[in-house]
C-alpha cells in the first residue's frame, strides 16, 4: 500500500519512530476524536441523520493505523486483502442456502 510507505517515510524523515504500544494508544486516541465528532454532530444520538466527521480526523486515524502496521511489520494492503476475503466468505455463507433448511 503506497499510503503505508508514505507514512513510514514521513515517520522516518521526522524522527517520529516509537514502540508499537504507543502507536496503538495514538490510534485509539485518534479514533476517539472520530467518535467525538459523531457524538457531537448527532447530539449524542438524538439526530443520527446529522452525522458529520471532520475529514482530518479520518486522516489522523489512517495515519496512526498505517504507522502501527509499519511498526509491526504488517503489510496493510495484504492485511486488507485478507480481511476482504474473510468478509466475502462470510457473505457467501449467508447467501448460500444450506441443505436441510
Amino acid at each position: 500500500m503506497d499510503e503505508q510507505q508514505r507514512v513510514a517515510a514521513f515517520v522516518r524523515e521526522n524522527d517520529l519512530e516509537t514502540d508499537p504500544a504507543y502507536r496503538l494508544l495514538d490510534l485509539v486516541s485518534e479514533l476517539g476524536e472520530v467518535a467525538k465528532d459523531v457524538a457531537e454532530s448527532t447530539d449524542y444520538g438524538d439526530s443520527p441523520g446529522d452525522i458529520a466527521v471532520h475529514p482530518d480526523e479520518i486522516g489522523d486515524t489512517l495515519f496512526s493505523l498505517l504507522a502501527l502496521a509499519e511498526g509491526l511489520d504488517v503489510d496493510a494492503s495484504a492485511a486488507l486483502d485478507e480481511a476482504l476475503a474473510k468478509y466475502e466468505g462470510r457473505i457467501d455463507e449467508t447467501r448460500t442456502p444450506s441443505s436441510g433448511r
